[in-house]
């Protein structure tokens, strides 16, 4: 894998977004700017993981060619969205135990949709295009 300059940048945008919920959302901790930098390049390697999860589910969705395959990767698709969120939580957990709180569900899923909206907006900004790698 090849680091990219967008990829810089996206853990730039996450690390603003990371510092602005810890700003506004009282449940959202972190105890270093440090520690949100480290935050913001998790954010970063698991949304790339689960996007490129996300497209791969999603083409398997599209080339299904019964009704029972693709609800079942419909349903894939939606314990993904779900389970995310609380990969997401534990991985943190794991690696930075009390120095960052995020919260609970509901502000991590409020947290992720902003950080995938920011990466979105980072890529039209940037590339002047929809990204096609299923982010957004």
């Amino acid at each position: 894998m090849r680091l990219r300059a967008v990829d810089i940048v996206d853990v730039f945008v996450y690390l603003v977004v990371l510092g602005l919920f810890t700003q506004f959302f009282p449940a959202v901790i972190t105890e270093s700017f440090l520690v949100s930098l480290l935050t913001a390049v998790l954010f970063k390697l698991a949304l790339e993981v689960i996007a490129w999860l996300k497209s791969r589910i999603i083409d398997r969705v599209r080339s299904a060619r019964t009704p029972a395959r693709k609800a079942m990767n419909t349903a894939l698709l939606m314990v993904l969205g779900a389970g995310s969120k609380f990969l997401i939580l534990w991985l943190t957990d794991l690696l930075f135990g009390d120095a960052v709180q995020l919260g609970g569900f509901s502000s991590v899923t409020l947290l992720i949709v902003v950080l995938m909206a920011a990466r979105f907006g980072i890529r039209l900004l940037v590339d002047g295009k929809r990204p096609r790698d299923g982010s957004a």
